[in-house]
């Protein structure tokens, strides 16, 4: 097999999708499942939608154009303020876009009557991260200005978080947001079908005890893909862990001296003395380096450590060493790792449990109640 690679298990992919969606429907909370971290590929988006998500959410323009040729052809939102460069692009390929400029609405709605379609407005609401989001108390009168728009139609509010700032969400800031949601329709009518309240970072707040009020949508990649609560890191649940999985090459194995011994160049360096230590490790050199993935964010195998890696090399100290060259190491990632990984043109995407092919598919470039258990998997 070709390395790097990326094996995608698509079988536990859909079974996450299924444990959130059961759980949070109940609640009136349903699931738009984010592909972005995984570039808008087609099938680990159709895994979402088959383990119960109800449309897709993506960020660049050329994912959601991936998905599409694919033949994917649920509902897709934009999820980041769309540039005024790709607003055709966007009323072609997306129902609906989350917004923040009152000038990039009204040209998505002179694309959308030229085009003889309506486009749904989500507008995105500063909650405390700090990062895109209108103003509450500028709110209302951007939503006005929308309702008297035609080519586009006001479909929700949104609020997002954890991204910028790191800081997961609070009930007051959730009920908050409901708050607003009702105000608005107090000013425009009912006219909000979504109140999408944020995240990955969401679920405690949506699993605890207390009401989820008027949010009915929350937008889930990070616990849907790797099983985890962004903030912590933490499993949620018996969610699966392990739905990706990173093999690299082995290239050189060999006994080297701790440390290797230095030819001092500069004499007046041979006051410094390096202090050996007992015995010799071995190192392996793997092809995948920085500009494969985030280093940091890789799980080592038990009984290896991270000496170092540069753009092309991957650096490892085992105890015991069986490999030679041609050997497989298998890694786990997060988020930003597998964000990275994704979207590395040498690394192949292997998809496993494909329902579609019902054998390993190669492409370049019982359910159970959803609790939060908090366990570092570290």
């Amino acid at each position: 097999m070709r390395c790097p690679r990326i094996e995608v298990d698509l079988s536990k992919i859909r079974r996450n999708t299924k444990t959130v969606a059961r759980r949070l429907g109940p609640l009136g909370i349903g699931v738009t499942g984010v592909t972005k971290a995984v570039c808008g590929h087609p099938a680990i988006g159709q895994a979402m939608l088959d383990g119960g998500a109800l449309g897709l959410a993506e960020a660049r323009i050329s994912n959601v154009q991936r998905l599409r040729q694919a033949g994917i052809t649920c509902p897709v939102t934009l999820i980041r303020t769309p540039m005024l460069s790709q607003v055709d692009e966007v009323v072609h390929f997306c129902e609906a876009s989350y917004n923040t400029e009152i000038a990039v609405i009204a040209a998505l709605a002179s694309v959308a009557i030229s085009k003889d379609k309506i486009h749904g407005i989500i507008l995105m609401v500063e909650m405390g991260d700090q990062r895109d989001g209108i103003l509450p108390e500028n709110l209302a009168d951007i939503a006005q200005q929308v309702m008297k728009m035609t080519g586009v139609v006001l479909k929700g509010i949104g609020a997002n978080f954890a991204c910028l700032s790191g800081v997961a969400p609070t009930a007051s800031q959730m009920a908050t947001l409901a708050t607003l949601a009702n105000e608005l329709e107090g000013v425009c009518g009912p006219v909000l079908k979504t109140v999408s309240g944020g995240n990955s970072a969401n679920l405690p707040w949506a699993l605890g005890e207390q009401t989820t009020g008027r949010i009915n949508d929350l937008r889930l990649g990070e616990a849907i893909l790797l099983g985890v609560e962004p903030v912590s890191g933490d499993r949620i649940g018996k969610m699966h862990t392990d739905a990706f999985t990173l093999v690299a090459e082995v290239i050189e194995t060999e006994t080297k001296p701790t440390p290797f011994p230095i030819a001092l160049v500069d004499p007046t360096l041979a006051r410094l003395h390096i202090v050996p230590t007992s015995g010799a490790t071995t190192r392996l050199i793997l092809a995948i380096g920085h500009q494969d993935t985030d280093i940091s964010g890789l799980s080592l195998p038990v009984g290896c450590a991270l000496i170092g890696a540069t753009s092309d090399h991957l650096v490892i100290e085992v105890n015991r060493c069986t490999m030679k060259p041609g050997s497989e190491v298998r890694f786990q990632m997060n988020y930003k790792a597998l964000m990275h990984a994704m979207a590395a043109p040498d690394i192949e995407v292997k998809l496993l449990n494909d329902p579609l092919t019902k054998q390993p598919l190669q492409i370049q470039g019982k359910s159970e109640h959803l609790t939060l258990v908090w366990k570092n998997l570290a």
